[in-house]
Protein backbone atom coordinates (compact mmCIF):
# COMPACT_ATOMS: atom_id res chain seq x y z
CA UNK A 1 0.00 0.00 0.00
CA UNK A 2 1.59 3.44 -1.11
CA UNK A 3 0.86 6.57 1.54
CA UNK A 4 -0.47 9.31 0.46
CA UNK A 5 -0.67 12.24 3.45
CA UNK A 6 -1.73 14.34 1.12
CA UNK A 7 -19.04 27.85 -10.09
CA UNK A 8 -19.83 30.55 -15.18
CA UNK A 9 -23.71 30.98 -16.85
CA UNK A 10 -26.63 30.34 -14.05
CA UNK A 11 -28.77 28.42 -16.60
CA UNK A 12 -25.65 26.46 -17.49
CA UNK A 13 -24.76 25.47 -14.30
CA UNK A 14 -28.25 24.99 -13.59
CA UNK A 15 -28.16 22.08 -16.81
CA UNK A 16 -25.46 20.84 -16.07
CA UNK A 17 -23.39 22.38 -18.61
CA UNK A 18 -19.51 22.90 -17.63
CA UNK A 19 -18.69 26.49 -17.89
CA UNK A 20 -15.64 27.38 -17.14
CA UNK A 21 -14.90 30.21 -14.66
CA UNK A 22 -11.47 32.69 -15.68
CA UNK A 23 -8.47 31.77 -14.24
CA UNK A 24 -7.54 34.24 -10.90
CA UNK A 25 -4.41 35.41 -9.38
CA UNK A 26 -4.74 32.66 -6.69
CA UNK A 27 -0.90 31.20 -4.29
CA UNK A 28 0.67 28.58 -6.16
CA UNK A 29 -0.81 24.98 -4.75
CA UNK A 30 0.03 23.82 -1.49
CA UNK A 31 -0.59 21.19 0.99
CA UNK A 32 -3.41 21.50 3.94
CA UNK A 33 -1.02 21.03 6.43
CA UNK A 34 -3.09 22.15 9.05
CA UNK A 35 -6.42 21.26 7.36
CA UNK A 36 -8.94 19.23 10.29
CA UNK A 37 -11.21 16.69 8.85
CA UNK A 38 -14.86 17.06 8.83
CA UNK A 39 -16.72 13.97 9.34
CA UNK A 40 -20.27 13.14 7.39
CA UNK A 41 -22.71 10.88 8.26
CA UNK A 42 -25.06 8.99 5.79
CA UNK A 43 -27.83 5.77 5.88
CA UNK A 44 -24.87 3.60 4.78
CA UNK A 45 -21.68 5.01 6.37
CA UNK A 46 -20.16 7.39 8.41
CA UNK A 47 -16.91 9.13 6.71
CA UNK A 48 -14.76 12.03 7.17
CA UNK A 49 -13.38 14.77 4.48
CA UNK A 50 -9.83 15.99 4.30
CA UNK A 51 -8.34 18.74 2.54
CA UNK A 52 -5.12 17.45 1.19
CA UNK A 53 -3.89 20.31 -1.65
CA UNK A 54 -5.40 23.78 -1.93
CA UNK A 55 -4.89 26.34 -4.62
CA UNK A 56 -5.12 23.83 -7.62
CA UNK A 57 -6.41 25.92 -10.41
CA UNK A 58 -9.58 23.94 -12.04
CA UNK A 59 -7.89 20.45 -11.26
CA UNK A 60 -9.37 17.76 -13.90
CA UNK A 61 -7.95 14.68 -13.85
CA UNK A 62 -5.65 12.25 -11.97
CA UNK A 63 -3.24 9.04 -11.65
CA UNK A 64 -1.66 7.30 -8.73
CA UNK A 65 1.71 6.83 -9.57
CA UNK A 66 2.97 3.33 -8.23
CA UNK A 67 5.99 4.69 -6.35
CA UNK A 68 3.59 6.83 -4.51
CA UNK A 69 2.11 10.37 -5.15
CA UNK A 70 -0.13 11.32 -8.14
CA UNK A 71 -0.21 13.00 -10.93
CA UNK A 72 -2.80 15.89 -11.13
CA UNK A 73 -3.55 17.98 -14.09
CA UNK A 74 -5.08 21.58 -14.47
CA UNK A 75 -6.97 23.13 -17.09
CA UNK A 76 -5.01 26.24 -17.73
CA UNK A 77 -2.18 23.67 -18.90
CA UNK A 78 -0.52 22.13 -16.04
CA UNK A 79 0.33 18.95 -14.98
CA UNK A 80 1.16 18.40 -11.40
CA UNK A 81 3.42 15.97 -9.42
CA UNK A 82 2.30 15.57 -5.61
CA UNK A 83 4.51 13.87 -3.71
CA UNK A 84 4.06 11.10 -1.00
CA UNK A 85 4.36 13.06 1.26
CA UNK A 86 2.23 15.98 0.13
CA UNK A 87 4.15 18.29 -1.46
CA UNK A 88 3.33 19.68 -4.78
CA UNK A 89 5.83 19.91 -6.89
CA UNK A 90 6.81 22.62 -10.02
CA UNK A 91 4.92 21.50 -13.30
CA UNK A 92 5.58 19.19 -15.33
CA UNK A 93 7.62 20.40 -18.46
CA UNK A 94 7.39 19.33 -21.71
CA UNK A 95 3.66 19.43 -22.76
CA UNK A 96 2.25 19.87 -26.33
CA UNK A 97 0.42 23.71 -27.62
CA UNK A 98 -2.83 23.77 -25.29
CA UNK A 99 -5.69 25.34 -26.43
CA UNK A 100 -7.01 27.30 -23.04
CA UNK A 101 -10.15 28.77 -23.18
CA UNK A 102 -14.00 28.22 -21.77
CA UNK A 103 -14.01 24.38 -20.72
CA UNK A 104 -11.39 23.90 -23.26
CA UNK A 105 -7.62 22.95 -21.90
CA UNK A 106 -5.84 20.16 -20.39
CA UNK A 107 -7.93 17.88 -18.90
CA UNK A 108 -7.26 14.18 -17.96
CA UNK A 109 -4.29 12.38 -17.42
CA UNK A 110 -3.44 7.98 -17.29
CA UNK A 111 -0.37 6.09 -16.76
CA UNK A 112 0.02 3.24 -19.28
CA UNK A 113 -0.72 -0.12 -18.73
CA UNK A 114 2.69 -0.58 -18.52
CA UNK A 115 4.26 2.24 -16.94
CA UNK A 116 6.68 0.38 -14.37
CA UNK A 117 9.05 0.03 -17.59
CA UNK A 118 7.93 2.33 -20.23
CA UNK A 119 7.15 5.30 -18.03
CA UNK A 120 4.36 6.46 -20.23
CA UNK A 121 2.34 9.31 -19.03
CA UNK A 122 -0.92 10.10 -21.26
CA UNK A 123 -3.02 13.34 -21.50
CA UNK A 124 -5.82 14.36 -23.35
CA UNK A 125 -6.44 17.85 -24.23
CA UNK A 126 -7.80 20.50 -26.33
CA UNK A 127 -5.34 20.94 -29.30
CA UNK A 128 -5.77 24.36 -31.39
CA UNK A 129 -5.77 24.89 -35.11
CA UNK A 130 -3.39 26.19 -36.52
CA UNK A 131 -4.76 29.89 -36.62
CA UNK A 132 -5.19 29.08 -32.94
CA UNK A 133 -8.98 30.23 -33.04
CA UNK A 134 -10.94 26.76 -32.29
CA UNK A 135 -9.84 23.25 -30.85
CA UNK A 136 -10.57 19.55 -30.80
CA UNK A 137 -9.72 17.15 -28.37
CA UNK A 138 -6.52 15.57 -28.55
CA UNK A 139 -4.30 13.21 -26.75
CA UNK A 140 -0.44 13.06 -26.21
CA UNK A 141 1.94 10.33 -24.77
CA UNK A 142 5.34 11.22 -23.21
CA UNK A 143 7.86 9.46 -20.92
CA UNK A 144 8.15 11.06 -17.97
CA UNK A 145 11.77 11.78 -16.43
CA UNK A 146 12.18 13.40 -13.18
CA UNK A 147 10.16 16.72 -14.07
CA UNK A 148 9.78 16.75 -17.72
CA UNK A 149 7.96 14.65 -20.12
CA UNK A 150 10.23 13.56 -22.74
CA UNK A 151 9.45 12.30 -27.04
CA UNK A 152 5.72 13.79 -26.58
CA UNK A 153 3.97 12.65 -29.74
CA UNK A 154 0.12 13.48 -30.32
CA UNK A 155 -1.33 9.77 -31.18
CA UNK A 156 -4.91 11.21 -31.72
CA UNK A 157 -6.58 14.17 -33.04
CA UNK A 158 -10.34 15.08 -33.26
CA UNK A 159 -10.94 16.05 -36.98
CA UNK A 160 -12.22 18.63 -37.95
CA UNK A 161 -11.87 21.22 -35.05
CA UNK A 162 -14.71 22.81 -33.92
CA UNK A 163 -14.84 23.56 -30.74
CA UNK A 164 -14.66 27.29 -29.60
CA UNK A 165 -14.06 26.13 -26.07
CA UNK A 166 -17.34 24.27 -25.40
CA UNK A 167 -17.80 20.14 -25.27
CA UNK A 168 -14.50 18.96 -25.63
CA UNK A 169 -14.92 15.60 -23.07
CA UNK A 170 -12.87 14.14 -21.94
CA UNK A 171 -11.51 11.12 -20.01
CA UNK A 172 -9.00 8.16 -20.89
CA UNK A 173 -9.24 4.38 -20.06
CA UNK A 174 -7.24 1.48 -20.69
CA UNK A 175 -9.22 -1.77 -21.05
CA UNK A 176 -7.29 -5.13 -20.11
CA UNK A 177 -6.08 -5.58 -24.01
CA UNK A 178 -4.41 -2.38 -23.78
CA UNK A 179 -6.72 -0.49 -25.85
CA UNK A 180 -6.87 3.02 -25.19
CA UNK A 181 -10.49 4.36 -24.84
CA UNK A 182 -11.08 8.28 -25.70
CA UNK A 183 -14.53 9.84 -24.62
CA UNK A 184 -15.04 13.38 -26.36
CA UNK A 185 -17.73 15.64 -26.97
CA UNK A 186 -19.85 16.98 -29.59
CA UNK A 187 -18.17 20.84 -29.47
CA UNK A 188 -21.59 21.96 -29.07
CA UNK A 189 -21.25 24.73 -31.58
CA UNK A 190 -22.21 21.32 -34.58
CA UNK A 191 -23.99 18.71 -32.58
CA UNK A 192 -25.46 17.31 -35.50
CA UNK A 193 -21.66 15.85 -36.20
CA UNK A 194 -22.69 13.74 -33.55
CA UNK A 195 -24.55 11.43 -36.34
CA UNK A 196 -21.92 11.96 -38.62
CA UNK A 197 -19.45 8.57 -38.80
CA UNK A 198 -16.77 10.55 -40.58
CA UNK A 199 -16.46 13.22 -38.18
CA UNK A 200 -14.99 12.73 -34.71
CA UNK A 201 -17.61 14.81 -32.55
CA UNK A 202 -19.68 13.48 -30.56
CA UNK A 203 -17.79 10.19 -30.51
CA UNK A 204 -16.54 7.43 -28.04
CA UNK A 205 -12.99 6.22 -30.25
CA UNK A 206 -10.73 3.51 -29.20
CA UNK A 207 -7.52 3.50 -30.64
CA UNK A 208 -3.91 1.38 -29.59
CA UNK A 209 -1.10 2.88 -27.45
CA UNK A 210 0.78 4.20 -29.94
CA UNK A 211 -2.18 5.95 -31.78
CA UNK A 212 -2.92 2.95 -34.30
CA UNK A 213 -6.49 2.05 -35.27
CA UNK A 214 -7.45 -1.65 -33.88
CA UNK A 215 -8.28 -4.10 -36.37
CA UNK A 216 -11.66 -4.79 -34.77
CA UNK A 217 -13.19 -1.51 -34.57
CA UNK A 218 -16.68 -1.72 -35.70
CA UNK A 219 -16.43 0.90 -38.58
CA UNK A 220 -12.58 -0.31 -39.86
CA UNK A 221 -12.96 -0.65 -44.09
CA UNK A 222 -16.75 1.43 -43.55
CA UNK A 223 -16.73 3.89 -46.33
CA UNK A 224 -17.22 7.48 -45.17
CA UNK A 225 -16.15 6.55 -41.25
CA UNK A 226 -13.68 7.24 -39.06
CA UNK A 227 -11.96 3.41 -38.17
CA UNK A 228 -11.22 5.14 -34.76
CA UNK A 229 -15.03 5.22 -34.04
CA UNK A 230 -16.33 2.91 -31.63
CA UNK A 231 -19.95 4.35 -30.94
CA UNK A 232 -21.44 7.68 -31.56
CA UNK A 233 -24.27 9.95 -31.00
CA UNK A 234 -22.87 11.39 -27.76
CA UNK A 235 -23.23 14.73 -26.43
CA UNK A 236 -20.64 15.61 -23.83
CA UNK A 237 -18.43 12.79 -22.69
CA UNK A 238 -16.46 13.37 -19.16
CA UNK A 239 -17.02 10.34 -16.84
CA UNK A 240 -15.66 6.72 -18.21
CA UNK A 241 -14.39 3.44 -16.10
CA UNK A 242 -14.23 -0.39 -16.36
CA UNK A 243 -16.82 -2.40 -14.75
CA UNK A 244 -14.87 -4.34 -11.75
CA UNK A 245 -16.62 -7.49 -12.54
CA UNK A 246 -17.70 -7.48 -16.14
CA UNK A 247 -14.62 -5.53 -17.70
CA UNK A 248 -17.03 -3.32 -19.48
CA UNK A 249 -16.44 0.76 -20.27
CA UNK A 250 -19.23 2.39 -18.65
CA UNK A 251 -19.41 6.18 -19.68
CA UNK A 252 -21.45 9.40 -18.68
CA UNK A 253 -22.19 12.31 -20.73
CA UNK A 254 -23.74 15.83 -20.42
CA UNK A 255 -27.94 16.29 -21.35
CA UNK A 256 -28.30 20.13 -22.32
CA UNK A 257 -31.05 21.40 -19.39
CA UNK A 258 -31.66 17.50 -18.01
CA UNK A 259 -30.98 13.88 -19.77
CA UNK A 260 -27.24 13.28 -18.47
CA UNK A 261 -26.68 9.90 -19.22
CA UNK A 262 -24.94 6.44 -17.52
CA UNK A 263 -24.03 4.06 -20.68
CA UNK A 264 -22.18 1.01 -21.35
CA UNK A 265 -21.61 1.48 -25.05
CA UNK A 266 -21.19 -1.42 -27.28
CA UNK A 267 -19.27 -1.16 -30.39
CA UNK A 268 -20.89 0.52 -33.15
CA UNK A 269 -23.51 1.87 -31.44
CA UNK A 270 -25.78 4.77 -31.69
CA UNK A 271 -27.17 6.37 -29.01
CA UNK A 272 -28.59 9.09 -30.66
CA UNK A 273 -27.56 12.97 -30.02
CA UNK A 274 -29.27 15.16 -31.01
CA UNK A 275 -31.34 13.41 -32.56
CA UNK A 276 -33.25 11.50 -29.59
CA UNK A 277 -32.42 13.12 -26.03
CA UNK A 278 -34.50 13.14 -22.58
CA UNK A 279 -33.61 16.83 -22.08
CA UNK A 280 -34.49 19.89 -23.50
CA UNK A 281 -32.51 22.94 -24.87
CA UNK A 282 -31.07 26.02 -22.47
CA UNK A 283 -34.18 27.71 -23.55
CA UNK A 284 -37.40 24.90 -22.57
CA UNK A 285 -38.02 24.46 -26.14
CA UNK A 286 -36.95 20.84 -27.87
CA UNK A 287 -33.36 20.44 -28.94
CA UNK A 288 -33.51 21.26 -32.53
CA UNK A 289 -33.12 18.55 -34.68
CA UNK A 290 -34.55 15.74 -31.91
CA UNK A 291 -37.75 13.59 -32.47
CA UNK A 292 -38.29 12.81 -28.97
CA UNK A 293 -36.73 10.00 -26.53
CA UNK A 294 -36.62 7.25 -28.88
CA UNK A 295 -36.13 6.63 -32.47
CA UNK A 296 -35.54 3.27 -34.34
CA UNK A 297 -31.92 2.15 -34.68
CA UNK A 298 -30.55 4.20 -31.72
CA UNK A 299 -29.78 3.36 -28.40
CA UNK A 300 -31.77 4.23 -24.89
CA UNK A 301 -29.42 5.37 -21.71
CA UNK A 302 -28.69 2.70 -19.56
CA UNK A 303 -29.94 5.22 -16.79
CA UNK A 304 -31.10 8.70 -17.27
CA UNK A 305 -31.03 11.66 -15.01
CA UNK A 306 -34.06 13.93 -15.45
CA UNK A 307 -32.32 16.60 -13.93
CA UNK A 308 -28.82 17.19 -14.53
CA UNK A 309 -26.49 16.90 -11.99
CA UNK A 310 -23.33 17.68 -14.72
CA UNK A 311 -21.68 14.23 -14.06
CA UNK A 312 -18.06 14.31 -14.56
CA UNK A 313 -15.22 11.74 -13.60
CA UNK A 314 -16.42 8.67 -12.23
CA UNK A 315 -14.62 5.44 -10.36
CA UNK A 316 -16.35 2.13 -9.13
CA UNK A 317 -15.69 1.17 -5.57
CA UNK A 318 -13.37 -1.85 -5.27
CA UNK A 319 -11.63 -1.47 -1.77
CA UNK A 320 -11.69 -2.64 1.55
CA UNK A 321 -12.19 0.44 3.45
CA UNK A 322 -15.88 0.79 2.96
CA UNK A 323 -16.76 -3.04 2.29
CA UNK A 324 -20.44 -1.87 2.31
CA UNK A 325 -19.78 0.07 -0.79
CA UNK A 326 -17.95 -2.72 -3.11
CA UNK A 327 -18.99 -2.56 -6.07
CA UNK A 328 -20.97 0.57 -6.17
CA UNK A 329 -20.04 3.38 -8.63
CA UNK A 330 -19.33 6.92 -7.54
CA UNK A 331 -20.03 10.58 -9.97
CA UNK A 332 -18.87 13.75 -8.97
CA UNK A 333 -21.15 16.36 -10.06
CA UNK A 334 -20.31 19.75 -11.19
CA UNK A 335 -23.72 21.44 -11.59
CA UNK A 336 -25.43 20.09 -8.25
CA UNK A 337 -21.80 20.08 -6.83
CA UNK A 338 -21.99 16.95 -4.70
CA UNK A 339 -20.82 13.39 -4.62
CA UNK A 340 -23.23 10.63 -6.63
CA UNK A 341 -23.18 7.33 -4.80
CA UNK A 342 -24.96 4.92 -7.12
CA UNK A 343 -25.91 1.35 -5.59
CA UNK A 344 -25.92 -1.79 -7.96
CA UNK A 345 -27.51 -4.78 -8.46
CA UNK A 346 -25.79 -6.24 -11.04
CA UNK A 347 -25.77 -3.48 -13.76
CA UNK A 348 -29.21 -1.89 -12.46
CA UNK A 349 -28.93 1.30 -10.87
CA UNK A 350 -31.13 0.50 -7.17
CA UNK A 351 -30.07 3.79 -5.27
CA UNK A 352 -29.01 6.94 -5.96
CA UNK A 353 -27.31 8.88 -2.38
CA UNK A 354 -26.07 12.23 -2.66
CA UNK A 355 -22.81 13.21 -0.69
CA UNK A 356 -20.77 16.32 0.44
CA UNK A 357 -24.13 18.03 -1.21
CA UNK A 358 -23.30 21.02 2.13
CA UNK A 359 -19.84 21.74 1.08
CA UNK A 360 -21.05 23.12 -2.08
CA UNK A 361 -17.89 21.97 -4.22
CA UNK A 362 -17.88 21.08 -7.90
CA UNK A 363 -16.63 17.58 -7.39
CA UNK A 364 -14.65 17.07 -11.45
CA UNK A 365 -13.17 13.80 -10.68
CA UNK A 366 -13.15 11.05 -8.41
CA UNK A 367 -10.76 8.12 -8.04
CA UNK A 368 -9.84 5.38 -5.95
CA UNK A 369 -6.40 5.24 -4.11
CA UNK A 370 -4.00 2.69 -3.51
CA UNK A 371 -4.96 2.76 0.04
CA UNK A 372 -8.87 2.56 -0.80
CA UNK A 373 -9.66 5.69 -0.17
CA UNK A 374 -11.89 8.26 -2.39
CA UNK A 375 -9.59 11.18 -3.48
CA UNK A 376 -11.49 13.36 -5.38
CA UNK A 377 -10.68 16.94 -7.17
CA UNK A 378 -12.97 20.12 -6.90
CA UNK A 379 -13.07 22.33 -9.77
CA UNK A 380 -12.39 25.99 -9.06
CA UNK A 381 -9.75 28.64 -8.99
CA UNK A 382 -8.95 27.89 -5.95
CA UNK A 383 -9.32 24.34 -6.31
CA UNK A 384 -8.67 21.17 -3.86
CA UNK A 385 -7.52 17.46 -3.65
CA UNK A 386 -9.78 15.95 -1.24
CA UNK A 387 -9.49 12.46 0.37
CA UNK A 388 -12.63 10.84 1.70
CA UNK A 389 -12.20 8.20 4.33
CA UNK A 390 -14.01 6.15 7.33
CA UNK A 391 -14.73 8.60 9.65
CA UNK A 392 -12.41 7.85 13.08
CA UNK A 393 -14.03 8.41 16.49
CA UNK A 394 -12.39 11.64 17.53
CA UNK A 395 -13.50 13.20 14.30
CA UNK A 396 -16.18 16.26 14.57
CA UNK A 397 -19.24 15.58 12.92
CA UNK A 398 -20.37 18.66 10.35
CA UNK A 399 -23.75 17.24 8.66
CA UNK A 400 -25.85 14.60 7.52
CA UNK A 401 -26.06 13.42 4.08
CA UNK A 402 -29.17 12.64 2.14
CA UNK A 403 -30.35 9.54 -0.09
CA UNK A 404 -33.04 9.48 -2.75
CA UNK A 405 -34.71 6.43 -4.57
CA UNK A 406 -33.95 5.90 -7.78
CA UNK A 407 -35.47 7.89 -10.61
CA UNK A 408 -36.48 5.52 -13.37
CA UNK A 409 -36.16 6.62 -17.02
CA UNK A 410 -38.33 7.12 -19.31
Amino acid sequence: MHRLILPALVIALASGCDTALPEANVAPPRPATDAVATRHTSPHADFEVTELVTGLVHPWGLAFLPEGGMLVTERPGRLRRIAADGQVLEPIAGLPKIFVDGQAGLLDVALSPTFASDHLVYLSFAEPNFRGNVAGTAVARGRLQGGALEDVEVIYRQEPKLSAGTHVGSRLVFDDAGHLFVTQGDNRVAAEAAQELGKLQGKLVRILPDGRIPEDNPFVGRAGASPAVWSYGHRNMQGAALHPVTRKLWTTEHGPMGGDELNIPEAGRNYGWPVITHGKDYNGEPVPGSVGTAAPGMEQPHHVWPVSPGLSGMAFYTGDLFPQWKGDLFLGALATSELIRLDLEDDRVVQDERLLKERGQRIRDVRQGPDGALYLLVDAEDGKLLRLAPAKTSTVQSSADQSSPVQPAD
